[in-house]
């Protein structure tokens, strides 16, 4: 079963975003995944990260709380009571000259601006959460 607690983190350098593209979807995010039972937020932001880039970092809590509404053609993946998951949004500067080290979720990445990663960004959640992190982050 899928769980109802999901991270997101944007990594960023500079001025601009690191963006993934899914496997096996093809669709275009930021490094995300689910929160385990017995995890917090910000643990499973870390261990995220890690497990899927590479890199060894404490990302900060962009005070973005989202949610999204699971949708009927993925509800058998999730408990029969549950139908919206609860997001925390996060971000971790990338250190200069790092590239990820990209896990099986993914099947290539690029450095985004601003523009281009909303551009590129399928669900929606992650446009907004784009422009919010931009804001927080000054970019």
């Amino acid at each position: 079963m899928r769980k109802t607690r999901e991270v997101a983190i944007f990594i960023y350098r500079g001025d601009e975003f690191l963006i993934a593209r899914r496997v096996p979807r093809g669709v275009w995010n930021v490094i995300a995944g689910q929160v385990e039972d017995d995890e917090s937020f910000p643990a499973a932001a870390a261990r995220e990260l890690a497990e899927e880039t590479g890199l060894i970092a404490v990302p900060f809590d962009l005070g973005l709380p989202q949610s999204y509404v699971v949708p009927p053609e993925e509800r058998t993946l999730y408990a029969p009571d549950v139908t919206t998951v609860a997001i925390e949004s996060f971000a971790v500067e990338a250190p200069a000259g790092w590239e990820p080290t990209l896990n099986d979720e993914h099947d290539s990445y690029r450095w985004c601006s601003l523009d281009d990663a909303i551009a590129l960004a399928f669900w929606p959640e992650v446009k907004a959460g784009f422009r919010s992190a931009a804001r927080v982050l000054g970019i």
